[in-house]
C-alpha cells in the first residue's frame, strides 16, 4: 500500500490554514471558526479565534443525537476490584449531565478551576466531562500523588471544588486518598470551598465537617430533581484543562489546553494516525493522571466515537504477564497504545509470549509506543509475538498530541526500528546545533519545533505567560524548544537519544546515553537498561549502564555484565568509554513507567537525593543504593 502521508505533509506546508480549516470541519461548531490562526494572540498566536464549541457536546451529546446512544462508550476493566462494566454513550451523558449540574449548585462557573484527584474508575472520567461541560476547567493530578505536590498544584491552580475517591487500589494494597488530600489542604494556602468524595466500597473515607460532601448523595439528589447541565457556549481559546508537568521543586508548570484546537487536532489523529473507525475498540493502557490518558482514553476515542478501555490494573501481577491479551480479546481491541516499558515488563515475565497462546487476539491490527524510548530490540519481539505493526511515535505533555508518528491511516511507512518515523502536519521539525543552525542529516543537536505549533498544542502555562517564552521559546528563537536530542536521516526518519540532558560529555566527547541503551537492550540476557552519565574525576563523566535481567537467567551477573561492556565497546567503539555496567533488581520508575534516571544518576554521585512524588515502589531507590554501596566495599 502507498502512503499518502507526503501528499498530506506538502498540503499542509504549502497552506497551513487551509489544512486546519478543512480538518474543524470534522468538529461540531456552536460557531465554527472564520480565522483560523491569529499570529498577535497569546505567546504566538491562536487557532480558531474567533470560533465556539464545546468538548463535552463533541464527546457525547453528538454521538447521542445521531442515534448511537447506545453503543458502548467505555469498557471499565479493573482486576485488581474485581469489576468490569460496560458504560454506553446514553449513559455517560446522563452520569455527565447529572455531576455538571452538581458542580453548578456548588457554585461552580465557567473558568472556574477544579481539581480531580482520583483513581482509575469512570467517575473520574464523567468528572473531566462535567467539567468539560459547563465550562470548568479540570485540573487532574495523579492519584494517590504524595500530599506536598498536591499542595503545590491546589496552589497553583486555587480550585473551588476538588472531586476525589475514598481510595485507589494497587496490587496487594489500599491507597487511601482522604488523608493525603486533607494533608494537602492543610499544608496548602488556598483552602477549595468543597470536597466531593466518591465512597468506593473498599474503603469509606471520613468526612471532614462542611466542607465535605458525598458523591452519591449529591448525585441522587441531582436526579431525583431532574437536574441536568447544558453545554456551556464556550470559546474556542478558552481553557480545557491544566496539567502539571512538574512541581516537586519550586512553582509547576501549568500546561493549559484550549478547547477548539485540541479538539481538531485529536479528531484528525484517531483516524490519520492510529487508523480506527467509530464504533471500534480503542484501548490506551495509560492513566487519567498523565497527558496520555488525558488525549486517548478520554478525548480522543470519545471524540471519534470509539469504545474506550478503562483498564484499573499493571502490565503484570493482575494476575500475570498476560493481562493485556485478555483484555484486548475481551473487548475486540482494534488499536492498543502503550509504553515500552509495559512491554519491557511483561517480556521479562514471559520472554516466549507463552501467555498469549491463551487469548484471541484476532481483532488487534496495530499496537502503539510512546512515553519513552522504544528500544529496537522490544519493538522487534513485540512484532514478532503479535504479528502485528508495533508503532513507535513521540510527542509530549505540551503538544498533547503526536509530534513525530508513522500514520497509519494514511497508508503506513517503512518502520525504522529505533525511530518514530516522521513529523506529523503541524509540526515543522529540526535538529540544530547551540545557534539554532540546521545540522546536516545523521548528525545529533537538539529537536526544536518552527513556530506557530499546530492546533492542540499548549497556547501557554497557567498564569505564567512568560515562563512559558523562558522555559520553551527564547533559548531558539522562532522555535520551540522541546528539550529532547536527536538526528534526522536522509529519509527525513527521525530518531530520538534522549533528553538533552542524557547527552554526556566525556573527555569532550558528547555521547548519547540513548544509543548506548539501545546496544546493552539487545543483549539477550537483558530485560531493560538504563545508561546514565556518573561523575568521573578524570573525563568528567563516564557512562555506566544498570541492567535488568530477564526472569529464568541462571548466569553470574559478573559474566552478562562484561559480555555488556563488551558489545558495547563493539558496537560503538572505545569512543563510548563504556566500562561499567552492574546487574540491579529492578529499575526505580515513575507510576506512568518512565525510569527514574535523574534519582539513580543522584545515587550513583553521591548526591543528596530525594524520593521522587511520582515513584512506582521507593523501595526500588534502596536496592540501587545497596548494590551501588557493595560495589564501593
Amino acid at each position: 500500500m502507498t502512503s499518502g502521508y507526503r501528499q498530506t505533509y506538502d498540503r499542509w506546508r504549502a497552506d497551513p490554514q487551509a489544512f486546519w480549516a478543512e480538518a474543524a470541519r470534522e468538529i461540531a461548531w456552536i460557531r465554527p471558526p472564520q480565522r483560523i490562526f491569529d499570529p498577535e494572540g497569546g505567546v504566538y498566536g491562536r487557532w480558531f479565534p474567533d470560533a465556539r464549541c464545546n468538548a463535552c457536546f463533541n464527546a457525547l451529546d453528538r454521538h447521542v443525537e445521531a442515534g448511537r446512544g447506545d453503543q458502548a462508550a467505555l469498557y471499565y476493566d479493573s482486576p485488581v476490584a474485581a469489576t468490569k462494566r460496560a458504560i454506553t454513550y446514553r449513559e455517560l451523558l446522563d452520569e455527565t449531565a447529572t455531576l455538571g449540574a452538581v458542580l453548578e449548585d456548588l457554585g461552580v462557573a465557567a473558568g472556574d478551576p477544579v481539581l480531580i484527584y482520583m483513581p482509575m474508575i469512570p467517575e473520574a472520567i464523567v468528572a473531566m466531562l462535567a467539567c468539560a461541560r459547563i465550562g470548568a476547567v479540570h485540573s487532574v493530578v495523579f492519584g494517590g500523588f504524595a500530599a506536598k505536590e498536591l499542595a503545590t498544584r491546589i496552589d497553583d491552580a486555587e480550585p473551588k471544588v476538588v472531586l476525589t475517591a475514598s481510595c485507589g487500589i494497587e496490587p496487594g494494597r489500599i491507597v487511601e486518598y482522604k488523608p493525603l488530600l486533607d494533608l494537602a489542604i492543610g499544608l496548602a494556602r488556598h483552602k477549595p470551598a468543597t470536597c466531593v468524595v466518591y465512597q468506593r466500597p473498599q474503603i469509606e473515607a471520613v468526612m471532614n465537617g462542611a466542607r465535605d460532601r458525598d458523591w452519591s448523595e449529591l448525585v441522587s439528589a441531582a436526579k431525583a430533581a431532574g437536574k441536568r447541565a447544558l453545554c456551556a457556549d464556550l470559546a474556542a481559546t478558552d481553557p480545557l484543562y491544566i496539567l502539571y508537568t512538574s512541581g516537586t521543586t519550586g512553582a509547576p508548570k501549568g500546561v493549559v489546553r484550549d478547547i477548539g484546537g485540541y479538539l481538531v487536532a485529536l479528531k484528525w489523529s484517531m483516524s490519520a494516525i492510529y487508523d480506527v473507525k467509530p464504533g471500534e475498540t480503542f484501548w490506551t493502557g495509560s492513566d487519567i493522571g498523565w497527558v496520555v490518558g488525558h488525549s486517548y482514553i478520554v478525548y480522543g476515542p470519545l471524540l471519534h466515537g470509539c469504545a474506550s478501555v478503562l483498564y484499573e490494573g499493571k502490565p503484570i501481577g493482575t494476575p500475570d504477564a498476560g493481562a493485556f491479551w485478555r483484555v484486548i480479546q475481551d473487548y475486540k481491541v482494534a488499536a492498543f497504545f502503550t509504553a515500552p516499558t509495559a512491554l519491557r515488563a511483561v517480556r521479562k515475565e514471559d520472554p516466549q509470549a507463552k501467555l498469549l497462546e491463551r487469548y484471541d487476539i484476532s481483532s488487534l491490527r496495530t499496537l502503539f509506543l510512546a512515553g519513552e524510548r522504544a528500544d529496537p530490540d522490544t519493538v522487534a519481539w513485540a512484532q514478532k509475538a503479535l504479528g502485528v505493526p508495533v508503532v513507535d511515535h513521540w510527542w509530549q505533555t505540551e503538544t498533547g498530541w503526536p509530534i513525530v508518528a508513522n500514520p497509519v491511516g494514511l497508508g503506513i511507512l517503512p518502520i525504522k526500528l529505533g525511530s518514530p518515523t516522521v513529523p506529523m502536519p503541524g509540526y515543522e521539525v529540526r535538529v540544530v546545533d547551540e545557534a539554532a543552525r540546521p545540522l546536516p542529516a545523521g548528525t545529533m543537536g537538539s529537536i526544536v519545533i518552527k513556530l506557530p505549533l499546530p492546533p492542540g498544542c499548549l497556547p501557554t502555562l497557567y498564569r505564567q505567560d512568560e515562563r512559558m517564552r523562558e522555559s520553551y521559546l527564547t533559548e531558539f528563537p522562532g522555535y520551540y524548544k522541546t528539550a529532547d536530542a536527536g538526528f534526522i536521516d536522509e529519509d527525513g526518519y527521525l530518531t530520538i537519544l534522549g533528553r538533552t540532558d542524557d547527552i554526556i560529555n566525556v573527555a569532550g566527547h558528547r555521547l548519547s546515553t540513548g544509543g548506548m541503551e539501545e546496544v546493552v537492550a539487545s543483549h539477550p540476557d537483558v530485560a531493560e537498561c538504563a545508561v546514565l552519565g556518573i561523575k568521573d574525576e578524570i573525563k568528567g563523566e563516564q557512562p555506566c549502564g544498570f541492567l535488568v535481567l530477564k526472569a529464568g537467567v541462571n548466569r553470574p551477573p559478573e559474566e552478562i555484565e562484561k559480555e555488556v561492556v563488551k558489545l558495547v565497546r563493539d558496537k560503538i567503539g572505545p569512543v563510548a568509554a563504556f566500562k561499567m555496567a552492574i546487574v540491579v533488581p529492578r529499575l526505580p520508575k515513575t507510576r506512568s513507567g518512565k525510569i527514574l534516571r535523574g534519582t539513580i544518576k543522584k545515587i550513583a554521585d553521591q548526591d543528596p537525593w530525594a524520593t521522587p512524588a511520582t515513584i512506582e515502589d521507593p523501595q526500588a531507590l534502596d536496592e540501587i543504593a545497596a548494590v551501588l554501596e557493595a560495589r564501593a566495599r
